[in-house]
């Protein structure tokens, strides 16, 4: 049964390059032209409202992608506006916490990372549910578990971020204001792996069922 998304409003942000197995992976290509050094900033991107997908869903994937690459994440739900904040005040603005599957096309960028490759329809997986603060507790101690057809592919530690949740909504909001509704995902682990069509992705935090379990099919896209 296809559950409806919990997004309902607000602009999805994506954050590359928080995970430090992530930023270890690019580092040696940060001092190469035309940046020349690593970013101060959080490297962000947005999951436009065509890639939201319900739990459930199948997605399709294109037919001159043979393979999409999973990006399993913990999103914060923004629930009061955040403009300069410090870090000991931000998950105050946080509504909620949700899973999601930020879908990609394989490439090779990660300081602007090109819209074709991460917006495609329906590259977004969300939910199955928004679970409250106090039933996540401390994000950093969230460990996602990804299966491909029931099998163990991947483990992402949010205890590994680079920017920790609070600190990355302080950084975040110290030049915009993530407004209610809005959504920050946490960041992605490096080595993600990939998955065709015909195969089913699931996603939970182990140890944490107010979360549920994130799962989508993948199909082909029709001619």
């Amino acid at each position: 049964m296809t559950i409806t998304p919990v997004l309902s409003a607000g602009t999805v942000y994506g954050v590359l390059l928080n995970s430090k197995e992530e930023w270890n992976a690019w580092a040696a290509q940060m001092t190469e032209p035309p940046y020349k050094a690593p970013p101060k900033a959080p490297v962000l991107y947005i999951k436009t409202a065509n890639t939201w997908s319900a739990c459930g869903s199948a997605i399709a994937v294109p037919a001159q992608a043979p393979q999409v690459e999973i990006g399993a994440s913990l999103a914060l739900v923004i629930g009061a506006p955040a403009h300069r904040v410090n870090a000991t005040q931000a998950l105050k603005h946080v509504a909620g916490y949700v899973l999601v599957n930020d879908l990609s096309l394989p490439h090779a960028s990660f300081y602007r990372p090109p819209v074709k490759y991460k917006n495609l329809d329906g590259f977004l997986g969300i939910g199955p549910k928004l679970a409250a603060p106090a039933e996540v507790g401390d994000p950093a101690a969230v460990r996602l578990v990804v299966r491909v057809d029931g099998a163990l592919r991947q483990t992402v530690d949010c205890g590994q971020m680079l920017r920790p949740a609070a600190q990355l909504i302080a950084d975040v909001s110290e030049f915009m204001t993530l407004r209610r509704g809005d959504v920050l995902l946490l960041g992605l682990g490096a080595h993600r792996p990939l998955a065709r069509p015909g195969q089913r992705i699931e996603i939970r935090a182990h140890g944490i069922p107010a979360l549920g379990t994130l799962s989508n099919s993948l199909i082909a896209e029709a001619a």
